[in-house]
């Protein structure tokens, strides 16, 4: 018997179930280039899809729902083996046998998976079709889900416009792996428009594809949950899942509250620190911004990202010795109370020197001409000649240039290097190096 709320409100009976709807859950995903961080804690971040995963097993008996959609998704692709799908379809096993059925549509990861083509599911675990819009009905519930699966990786056409027709007097769900009309960081497959989901007068609709959690109307209700687990900077904050409660009489939604699922939240601090002097004042702020960052994130394990920004004359000594400092930082981390808790992903120092910059520019001497010809570059002048410089040298130059300039590093991390002049990393590039000349010569003037 599935799980259902009895209520009296002024002797009418009310008959609510709740349902939970998640995505993109991505299990054992593979996690690449974390073996080029030295210090990261591997197993932690490896085995956060799996606790994520657990955590929902758990609150969806907790909450004794009566379903759980899964909007796409569950896997990363193929694989080696199957202990990724049987340790899933163990986890969703636990479920079943509770009497709390599953819903999948397969999303663009899940539709090249030899793991889904060949795994039998168990009873209680209902797989979408990739052919058609299919319906599941649980006449018991009150209950009409919509789905269609992917067919292959990349589906262009909008699946969304050929969904059924609502079931008469029945909470109707439509579930969807799709882009809507395109989200960034995200490829545009099954697109379609929010006025065509409305058009199919369903009660909610269980989006995914797009793993940041966002609810794009509560007339009806179409909400993509996100993904249950953040893996990697680009993915901050609390992930989890929604829980839905409905009256399924009334035909309506009472109440769609996340739940956090993650075992591991990412995030990205910018940190300024205007007019600090000293740089192992820089070191004392930036742990007193993690510690904050470590309790609002509930003191759960945390991987970060810092940018320091600002204008101040640790500047000098910062962009000076960074492998320095970014190590004092690490250490000052690491020797906190939430030290073992915290994982400092990158530090990136994007502070500016303390001068008048305008005054120096007028000196008749190097310095004042160095400015002015990297003035003349910013604006267009000679821009495209350095660039095209740059472009071929870049390979001898990352030989020769000292590891604090860290100039390989706009190559290495962006294949796509600048495609011209005009670019914002190369004009990044430009403003940098200013920074790091201006240091460097009024160090040694002085």
């Amino acid at each position: 018997m599935l799980p259902v709320l009895l209520k009296k409100v002024n002797n009418i009976k009310i008959i609510m179930l709740k349902f939970i709807h998640a995505a993109d859950i991505h299990i054992d995903s593979p996690l690449r280039g974390l073996e080029n961080y030295e210090s990261a804690p591997a197993e932690e971040i490896r085995g956060a899809t799996r606790k994520a995963l657990n955590n929902l097993i758990n609150l969806a008996i907790e909450e004794e729902v009566s379903f759980v959609i899964i909007s796409g998704d569950m896997y990363d692709g193929d694989w080696k083996d199957y202990n990724t799908g049987l340790f899933l379809l163990s986890r969703l096993s636990k479920l079943t046998s509770k009497g709390i059925s599953v819903f999948i549509a397969k999303g663009n990861h899940d539709a090249e998976s030899k793991i889904t083509r060949e795994l039998k599911l168990p009873h209680g675990i209902n797989l979408f079709s990739s052919k058609k819009p299919e319906t599941f009905t649980l006449k018991e519930l009150n209950i009409a889900i919509h789905g269609q699966s992917f067919a292959a990786r990349a589906v262009m056409e909008d699946l969304a416009s050929s969904y059924p027709a609502p079931v008469s007097g029945m909470f109707n769900i439509g579930v969807l792996h799709t882009s809507l009309n395109g989200r960034e960081g995200h490829e545009n497959y099954a697109p379609c428009s929010l006025d065509t989901l409305k058009s199919k007068n369903y009660n909610y609709w269980a989006l995914g594809h797009v793993h940041k959690r966002e609810i794009l109307s509560e007339k009806p209700w179409i909400v993509f949950s996100g993904n249950t687990q953040g893996r990697h900077i680009k993915e901050t904050g609390p992930k989890g899942c929604m829980l839905v409660t409905v009256d399924t009489e009334a035909l309506s939604v009472v109440s769609a509250e996340f739940r956090a699922l993650h075992s591991l939240v990412w995030s990205l601090r910018t940190i300024d620190i205007s007019g600090i002097s000293e740089t192992f004042e820089v070191v004392e702020v930036v742990r007193r911004d993690v510690e904050k960052e470590f309790i609002k994130n509930n003191n759960e394990f945390t991987a970060l990202r810092i940018i320091l920004k600002g204008s101040c004359k640790a500047h000098r000594q910062l962009s000076l010795e960074p492998e320095k400092w970014i190590n004092e930082i690490r250490l000052s981390i690491a020797d906190s109370s939430f030290g073992d808790s915290v994982w400092l992903e990158k530090l990136l120092i994007k502070t500016t020197f303390e001068s008048d910059i305008e005054q120096i520019k007028k000196r008749n001497d190097p310095i004042g001409d160095m400015l002015r010809y990297i003035e003349s570059l910013e604006n267009g002048e000679n821009k495209e000649m350095l660039y095209d410089i740059i472009s071929k040298d870049a390979s001898d130059l990352n030989s020769k240039l000292p590891p604090e300039l860290a100039f390989k590093l706009y190559f290495k991390e962006n294949a796509d290097a600048p495609a011209n002049a005009e670019s914002d990393k190369f004009k990044e590039i430009l403003t940098e190096t200013k920074e790091l000349l201006i240091s460097r010569l009024l160090t040694h003037e002085a």
